[in-house]
């Protein structure tokens, strides 16, 4: 007898970045990686505290570990709101861009900014998926 299985993908409201964790190349200042998966995307009185911010470098990068594999279906990023987000994100100030993925599959989410050097500077990620593969 032959049996049909059926996989059904529950699209999933959860932040999955708020599991994992993170990391980036260099630390302005206390700016860590962790700072961007914190669950605050609008941050009140100074905005860059609740920010991961890299140093001033060549080909900056921030990458987050799902702590396990996902489909993911859309990331979302939220820029800086209190300055400098016009020449480090190239999105207007506090603004936030969602990325949709279809239906990838993967563990880590790279960031990065190739070949100039400038600060990378990310309030907050999120990142939404389903189910372990």
């Amino acid at each position: 007898m032959l049996v049909n299985k059926i996989q059904l993908l529950v699209v999933s409201s959860e932040n999955l970045a708020l599991k994992g964790t993170a990391v980036q190349s260099t630390t302005y200042y206390s700016c860590g990686a962790a700072k961007a998966i914190d669950g605050i995307r609008y941050a009140p009185g100074t905005a860059h505290t609740y920010c991961s911010i890299t140093l001033n470098q060549l080909n900056p990068w921030w990458r987050l570990d799902l702590l396990d594999y996902y489909y993911i279906y859309k990331v979302t990023i939220t820029n800086r709101a209190d300055c400098c987000s016009d020449y480090e994100n190239s999105y207007e100030p506090g603004s936030t861009v969602s990325f949709s993925c279809g239906t990838m599959g993967g563990r880590y989410v790279n960031m990065y900014i190739p070949d100039i050097q400038m600060h990378l500077t990310l309030c907050e990620v999120e990142v939404y998926g389903t189910g372990n593969f």
